[in-house]
């Protein structure tokens, strides 16, 4: 027997048991591959970060008035594409990868997977997640290409950090799970961020900071505020110009903290998510070497952890109202900060369940779906807030200057 040849390729995998389950549709066996469901946790903080992107720095004032050109609409798609497609490949990875190590059995309380059901080779579900990764770095690289902004230099050059975020987003997709394709190929078959339990970290970093952040830092770079900063640079009005730039119309923090500071509770309701499906899935993980944080440190603490996230993601509110938004200009309107506590009544059964409850196994499916579904709707929620606290404050200022 091979070893190079077992530790490379998807197809040297077990079989899966294909005589033992019906084949769905070739629509839903993909569907329950590729999870498409979950790609809310990607779209929901790419909407917050374009909330605040439009909010603090495409406001119609002399100092934003470069920004007029900027084409956000195409950013924006750009790095939602980016962001679904890492996601689609890390679900198909983890796919194939969950099977091949052992994770998913016939013992599986969890939703059907396409491979360990025998419905796709664990060569397809490992190439298409291919598929995705390439296509999405295809997508981020241009990303990585930030114009010039002096008037005296016409070339581009790449930004090292986002290249660095698009690089170890690519890796981190089939890192996670983990497994001997592709990363056999390099010696690192036995890399998993998952089951070596800092998935929930991971997911904090990468659906939380990078994905909430990545917008406006985005447009920060692509919109050439050092550019706009220099051409200002007049001794009287430098001080103004910057603060109206980097730190939004009469705020008192940057765009980039502001994104920081929301993209915390975002972060949190996504890892969530995964605590819960940890939570459901501890059996079965520590059959096979599966060392998630409900594994390492139980049950009990798997369940204070989802608490914590999910009531922590609400507390923030209050936090950002009574502690952030405290100049005059907000004194109305920052109290919109906290539309998305009216998301809380659909996290209560969430928390009775996971959090509170005695809920276990299978009967935590329908909680991870439901977590998902908060987490959205919370973002969404934060979103309109955030475009209202704003708003309000240009209202007020207007205002007072008339």
């Amino acid at each position: 027997m091979s070893t190079s040849t077992s530790t490379t390729t998807p197809s040297s995998s077990s079989t899966p048991p294909s005589v033992k389950y019906p084949r769905p549709s070739w629509f839903k066996v993909w569907a329950h591959a590729a999870r498409p469901h979950t790609l809310t946790a990607s779209i929901a903080p790419v909407i917050v970060g374009h909330a605040i992107t439009v909010s603090t720095l495409l406001l119609p004032t002399e100092h934003h008035a470069s920004f007029s050109t900027l084409h956000l609409p195409s950013i924006t798609l750009a790095w939602a594409a980016f962001a679904c497609l890492i996601q689609l490949g890390t679900n198909l990875h983890n796919d194939y990868a969950d099977f091949v190590k052992g994770a998913d059995d016939e013992h599986r309380v969890g939703q059907p997977r396409a491979t360990q059901k025998g419905w796709l080779t664990p060569s397809q579900t490992a190439y298409a997640s291919a598929f995705c990764v390439s296509l999405a770095l295809a997508i981020g690289y241009p990303l990585c290409i930030v114009p010039s902004t002096t008037s005296t230099v016409s070339e581009s050059q790449i930004d090292g950090l986002f290249l660095f975020i698009i690089l170890s987003s690519a890796f981190n997709a089939v890192a996670y799970t983990g497994g001997p394709y592709p990363l056999g190929y390099i010696g690192l078959e036995h890399v998993s961020i998952g089951y070596s339990g800092l998935g929930d970290l991971f997911v904090l970093l990468y659906f939380g900071f990078v994905a909430t952040i990545g917008l406006p830092y985005l447009v920060v770079m692509h919109a050439g505020l050092m550019g706009v900063e220099e051409e200002h640079d007049v001794s009287s009005s430098s001080s103004s110009t910057t603060v109206s730039l980097f730190f939004g119309n009469g705020g008192e923090e940057g765009i980039l903290f502001l994104s920081f500071l929301a993209s915390i509770p975002v972060g949190f309701l996504a890892t969530a998510i995964i605590v819960v499906n940890n939570l459901r899935d501890r059996t079965t993980d520590v059959k096979a070497g599966k060392r998630t944080m409900a594994v390492r440190f139980g049950e009990r603490f798997a369940r204070c952890e989802y608490g914590l996230l999910v009531l922590f993601s609400y507390a923030s509110l209050l936090m950002a109202c009574f502690t952030y938004f405290t100049e005059d200009v907000y004194q109305m309107s920052r109290y919109w900060i906290l539309l998305p506590i009216i998301s809380f009544p659909i996290a209560m059964p969430q928390l009775r369940a996971v959090a509170f409850g005695g809920k276990d196994g299978a009967a935590l499916n329908d909680h991870v779906g439901g977590t998902a579904k908060v987490q959205f709707l919370f973002c969404i929620l934060l979103s309109i807030g955030l475009r209202k606290v704003y708003s309000g404050a240009i209202t007020a200022t207007t205002t007072t200057n008339i």
